[in-house]
């Protein structure tokens, strides 16, 4: 965390987080020892009595880090009066992080606006997004570009499961979700379906993790153990979606409500609620609303009674505030009274928390029902069409990658037999792009090239490109109509059929691991493109599952400047989805490559390479929609 913030000794740190709290303890506490930032602590129920003193307490003690959940935000702005910001000074703050509930993009904005006039900086707002099961920090924007907000279309994220983008001009058809930013370091994040595969980019689903600080499990409890892992991957309850590799939470797969930085869970409160005289027990739900202006979430319970006498409506009303904030420690902000059978429930009698708060936000909750025969059927045909649907969408994924991996095999082989009588290497070349081509067709997956007009047709070039996937190098022989000597990795030698083809296509195997061989493998590699042959070498030596581009390795840059041959960046976008990291499941989709202008070695040494290298990993790192992993 310290690292994604680019903390050091010289940041002053003011919270006033629980220090029973992750974020607290946790962030706070041991992020500044750790860091060697000086900490300067205050009362939550000094915050929370007079929320003004936190900003005080960061102008008093120049804190340049400082923040808490989006409550302790909403709660400065209902306080704030036009003349306590006179004097106040928040110019040093350079790090505003909202974490620990779901962050209003609203308040974000509303704050950032009205602490301009005391010189605070709408880039220091920082959306973060982390659980205790992983020590607090999972995702955290990098510093000073400020809350980035995704628009999108509300409607199709309920029905669909998309995060379409729409404009602000759509209004209320429009939902704003703030960005909490991409994994930190050594850890990754996957979105997935019901399945538990992966989702496109943009696609709703729940969100997993792993990483070196991830929990071996929950004390003393196998039964929650084992459903928070998901094979070696975290559960995390809620769900979101991701773009660019970062991430949008947009909700929670869990019931437990975040109330005031407290998680509330409903079935003791329900319970709790139920036992009143006067409320039928087991007819109550609580959930979670979001208000629509402050962004903050409302506790909301919803009972179901046969009182008519308003004293007594208004008697089961406080009550019901009585007891919940008796049970959660916070009172309810909303209490609804029903008649019978508003609540809705499960055919097994279970409430549906989700379907109550969707009559809510509707304001139908005193909608006229339909007879509890028909409710039935209906939820039955709608449970029994999503279980259909999905056992089809799951057929038709299999489905897909078996044959896919057919038409991969075939054109394999065709490629093996093709090329063994033929001795030209242009042939050779000439018979595996044209397998390519046609194995990409049968497969759906759509490959776009831009730039091509960069590529040399005519003279010898070294092209590099970043490695997200298997199929990167079937990519670049789609593209690139000359041949290409691919440098890779020694082990693909070890199975004599696969050596025997690679070998006939020009592929150069190159040692890792061995420096002494990697050093007489680096001369050789000179010696071909100073011989006027054409290189192809993906310099990150290796890929994950998890998305960035790691750093370049020398070798092909040194090989480009030692033969004064030009080195073309293409950058690859989409591989990573078709077949990622280490799994063996294809899917259908899109591949944009963008081919760059030719970079002239300015000299033969260490520092022309060490040129060429910068220049083609920056093109490269700004045109492949994926962020840059070296610090």
């Amino acid at each position: 965390m310290g690292d994604r913030l680019a903390a050091v000794s010289t940041d002053r740190f003011v919270s006033w987080l629980p220090l029973y709290h992750d974020m607290g303890l946790i962030g706070a506490w041991l992020g500044s020892l750790y860091h060697g930032v000086e900490l300067a602590l205050m009362s939550p129920l000094d915050f929370l009595s007079q929320p003004l003193r936190w900003l005080r307490a960061i102008h008093r003690h120049g804190a340049t880090i400082s923040g808490g959940p989006n409550f302790g935000y909403e709660l400065c702005l209902r306080a704030l009066q036009p003349e306590d910001l006179e004097g106040l000074d928040l110019c040093h703050w350079r790090v505003a992080f909202s974490g620990a509930e779901p962050v209003s993009a609203a308040t974000l904005d509303r704050f950032a606006r009205r602490m301009a006039a005391a010189g605070f900086r709408r880039e220091a707002l920082m959306p973060v997004y982390g659980l205790a099961e992983v020590g607090v920090g999972l995702t955290i924007p990098m510093p000073d570009i400020g809350p980035r907000v995704d628009r999108i279309d509300r409607d199709a994220l309920a029905r669909d499961g998309v995060a379409k983008p729409v404009s602000e001009a759509q209004g209320a058809a429009g939902r704003s979700v703030p960005c909490c930013g991409p994994p930190l370091d050594g850890f990754e994040v996957r979105v997935v379906d019901a399945s538990g595969h992966e989702r496109r980019e943009r696609e709703e689903g729940d969100v997993e993790f792993r990483g070196p600080s991830a929990t071996g499990g929950y004390y003393r409890n196998p039964e929650a153990t084992s459903d928070l892992f998901d094979g070696d991957w975290l559960r995390t309850g809620d769900r979101g979606y991701l773009a660019s590799g970062e991430l949008f939470v947009s909700g929670r797969v869990k019931d437990i409500i975040v109330r005031g930085g407290r998680n509330v869970y409903p079935y003791e409160l329900e319970e709790a609620v139920g036992a009143i005289p006067g409320v039928r027990k087991g007819c109550v739900a609580a959930f979670g609303a979001t208000d629509p202006v402050s962004g903050v979430e409302r506790l909301v319970v919803v009972a179901e009674t046969r009182e008519g006498d308003a004293a007594e409506r208004r008697r089961l009303r406080n009550d019901i505030v009585e007891v919940t904030a008796d049970v959660v420690n916070v009172p309810a902000d909303d209490v609804r009274l029903v008649p019978p059978h508003a609540v809705l429930k499960t055919s097994s009698g279970k409430i549906r928390r989700a379907a109550v708060r969707e009559l809510y936000l509707g304001d139908r909750l005193d909608a006229r029902r339909s007879a509890v025969w028909w409710q039935v059927v209906r939820l039955g045909a709608s449970s029994a069409r999503a279980t259909a649907m999905h056992r089809l969408r799951r057929a038709l994924e299999q489905g897909y990658a078996g044959y896919a991996w057919g038409v991969f095999a075939t054109a394999a082989a065709a490629a093996w037999l093709a090329t063994m009588p033929v001795w030209s290497m242009g042939r050779r070349w000439s018979i595996a792009r044209a397998l390519v081509r046609v194995a990409a067709r049968c497969t759906g997956i759509r490959i776009e090239a831009r730039g091509l007009d960069n590529l040399p047709v005519d003279t010898p070039i070294v092209v590099v490109a970043n490695h997200a996937s298997y199929i990167d190098a079937l990519v670049l022989t789609h593209v690139v109509p000359v041949p290409l000597h691919f440098l890779a990795k020694r082990e693909l030698a070890r199975h004599r059929p696969v050596r025997e083809l690679l070998q006939r296509l020009g592929v150069v195997f190159v040692e890792r691991l061995d420096p002494a061989a990697a050093t007489r493998d680096s001369d050789r590699v000179a010696a071909l493109a100073r011989s006027g042959e054409s290189l192809a070498s993906f310099p990150e030596g290796t890929f994950g599952r998890g998305e960035g581009v790691r750093e370049f390795h020398l070798g092909a840059f040194v090989a480009a400047a030692a033969a004064g041959t030009p080195v073309v960046p293409l950058a690859l976008r989409g591989t990573r989805y078709i077949l990622r990291g280490t799994e063996w499941f294809p899917r259908r989709g899109r591949v944009v490559v963008t081919v760059g202008t030719p970079l002239e070695p300015k000299g033969e040494g260490m520092t022309a390479a060490v040129a060429l290298r910068d220049a083609a990993r920056g093109f490269i790192v700004a045109n492949c929609g994926e962020r840059d992993l070296t610090p």
